[in-house]
């Protein structure tokens, strides 16, 4: 058995363990996951190895795929970038930049989607959580969008509760890019934004 085929079952297994445990636990945040996740279909379609068309870049930290024929949601693992869309929210500092870093990544272009078993298949608003790859080259080894929008500044690192795959690199990179005074680590990043809101 290859290992897409075992990342496969498993993720149909971890799948099946959440939503039965929801389904007997009416209080849980979990019992309305499959309800609320329209990529549920697609779970067991995901293969590491395959390379899904960006359909639509949503913010910094929030894309969507075509997965099997359907556009599946995805926010990407360990990084929050400023938000741009969030209607309880304004625009925030440094927003536009990551939201027009990821589209310069991303728009156009096919992804490699990782999931992680520590973090569960989908959020609370139904949205795939997963670790995204682009192209760098013919060989199509992949940037880890992710660590490099935190690298660069255009985000910070992120822990949703349990520690991720990658939490001690995306840490990292936040610590160098602040050290380094990247992106919206730079003392005058968010000053015109600062003096408008005073």
């Amino acid at each position: 058995m290859s290992k897409s085929q075992m990342r496969r079952i498993l993720s149909a297994i971890l799948f099946i363990l959440v939503a039965a445990y929801a389904a007997n636990h009416p209080a849980s945040p979990l019992r309305n996951t499959a309800a609320l996740s329209p990529a549920t279909s697609t779970a067991s379609e995901l293969d590491s190895s395959q390379w899904y068309p960006v359909t639509k870049v949503v913010d910094g930290d929030t894309i969507k795929v075509s997965i099997g024929g359907t556009d599946v949601t995805i926010r990407l693992i360990g990084v929050d970038t400023p938000e741009t869309v969030d209607p309880r929210k304004t625009v925030q500092c440094f927003g536009k930049e990551a939201s027009n870093e990821t589209k310069q990544i991303l728009q156009g272009q096919s992804v490699r989607i990782e999931t992680d078993p520590s973090q569960g298949m989908y959020d609370k608003y139904g949205r795939l959580l997963a670790y995204v790859y682009a192209p760098l080259n013919s060989k199509q080894e992949g940037l880890l969008v992710n660590k490099y929008l935190i690298a660069e500044g255009y985000g910070h690192e992120y822990t949703y509760n349990i520690p991720y795959k990658y939490q001690a690199e995306f840490k990292a990179a936040e610590v160098a890019a602040r050290t380094q005074k990247k992106g919206l680590w730079a003392d005058a990043a968010c000053a015109a934004q600062s003096a408008r809101t005073k």
